[in-house]
């Protein structure tokens, strides 16, 4: 593994995010979970660099979010596309999904990332708050909330990025 610097991975951050696929993960490496993300951010706020995830408090990831100060943000190659799919739409309550698509876990500075992994973000949990429904455009709540179910948003301060 290779560690590199922010400003190699930042210009082409909205790429990844919007056509590669990725997983947050948070937990330890006994007992973690993990889930494709398909939005993210990365910048600068409080002079710190960051990421920032989305997390529904239906999805089993979102108890390993509130439980740990670390998770990771990890990006795949296409060739790993049906296994990211696999993750997303199945709850790591019900099987062992990382198992069940032949990932290995490695454990990464308080948290869990994955062999597989192209690049890993490690993150330092930072701040968190549940999305305002109020101040949400109806238009936005008619396309993603018809559950009422918002997104609780985690920034994590980068404190490594991996190549793997």
């Amino acid at each position: 593994m290779k560690k590199i610097e922010l400003k190699f991975y930042e210009e082409n951050f909205a790429q990844h995010i919007t056509k590669d696929a990725a997983l947050v993960t948070a937990g330890t490496i006994n007992n973690y979970n993990t889930m494709t993300i398909g939005w993210a951010h990365i910048g600068n706020i409080w002079g710190r660099e960051t990421v920032i995830v989305y997390v529904r408090p239906s999805r089993y990831t979102y108890k390993f979010m509130e439980e740990n100060d670390y998770f990771t943000v990890s990006f795949y190659d296409n060739n790993h596309k049906k296994a990211l799919g696999f993750l997303g739409t199945r709850s790591g309550k019900d099987l062992d999904k990382v198992k069940e698509v032949g990932f290995h876990a490695i454990e990464l500075n308080n948290s869990v990332s994955f062999q597989e992994a192209r690049i890993t973000f490690v993150l330092k949990k930072i701040y968190h708050q549940d999305l305002d429904s109020s101040l949400i455009l109806n238009e936005i709540k008619d396309k993603y909330y018809k559950d009422n179910c918002y997104h609780r948003v985690y920034i994590g301060e980068i404190e490594e990025i991996i190549m793997h």
